[in-house]
């Protein structure tokens, strides 16, 4: 039985509701074989990230090396990066193994607020890994950072991002609409050919840790299965969307809890 293979290279959330683990979990959710490179460990729950360890940077290449020396990789999802050696090393394990889709969620700062980028990492991530996606996900406050600009507002700011950070040299940008009001949560397809708005209901939950971790893998699996962006872009915001719907199903910790990325099972 061939099985579509991904990799996830990110940061651990020992709550299990981010990070490599919500990775994992959409992967095998979407029926794809999840593979993991661990750039940090974090000690965090549904409150907040009350630690956070770096992986030496030249380990980080050996569990990249080690993953495409044995595993037929059909994308490659990259998470938090913590620093900028730890940059360095995802770089150069890519640019050695030339993955054919590299989706980049430019993860900054937790659901809590907590930072999870030194600022040394920062001109890192923008010079470096940026230019090696063919698609980045940021939501609203990371494209703004990344642009050193206020946050967008409104549909017109939002897609003139978009269409900034283009120019950093990725080949898309998917811009993640959660942090606006309204009914319908709308995200934002930005190419290089125009933009196209993806609606849906916006579901009225705390519970929402780990959505942009989930999004962006659930990107990943639809591209390891041979989707093209745009179908790949458009069933990982159905899955998504359904997953947070049901978030309020489970019961996890007494903070921002889990989406349900095993919503379509019946564990009853």
């Amino acid at each position: 039985m061939t099985v579509p293979i991904a990799l996830t290279v990110a940061g651990s959330d020992s709550s299990g509701g981010a990070g490599i683990q919500a990775d994992l979990k959409t992967f095998a959710a979407l029926g794809v074989y999840g593979a993991s490179a661990i750039t940090a460990l974090t000690a965090q729950n549904t409150q907040g990230v009350t630690g956070i360890h770096h992986v030496p940077p030249h380990f980080v290449t050996a569990q990249i090396d080690a993953v495409f020396a044995d595993l037929s990789v059909g994308a490659v999802k990259i998470g938090m990066v913590a620093a900028a050696a730890i940059v360095d090393a995802i770089v150069a394990g890519l640019s050695r193994w030339k993955p054919a889709h590299v989706v980049l969620d430019p993860v900054m700062v937790a659901t809590s607020r907590a930072p999870l980028l030194e600022s040394d990492a920062f001109e890192a991530l923008r010079r470096k890994l940026v230019p090696l996606a063919q698609l980045m996900t940021p939501n609203l406050p990371e494209a703004a950072m990344l642009l050193d600009e206020p946050v967008a507002e409104n549909e017109s700011d939002i897609v003139r991002q978009g269409q900034r950070l283009l120019d950093l040299g990725c080949d898309a940008v998917l811009i993640k609409g959660g942090h606006m009001h309204g009914p319908e949560s709308i995200d934002y397809l930005v190419t290089r050919q125009g933009a196209q708005m993806l609606s849906a209901p916006r579901a009225a939950t705390k519970n929402t840790h780990g959505t942009g971790c989930s999004l962006s893998s659930a990107v990943v699996a639809g591209l390891a299965k041979g989707d093209d962006l745009e179908t790949a872009v458009r069933r990982a915001k159905t899955y998504i969307t359904a997953a947070i719907a049901a978030a309020d199903r489970l019961d996890i910790g007494r903070g921002h809890g889990p989406i349900h990325h095993f919503h379509s099972f019946d564990f009853e």
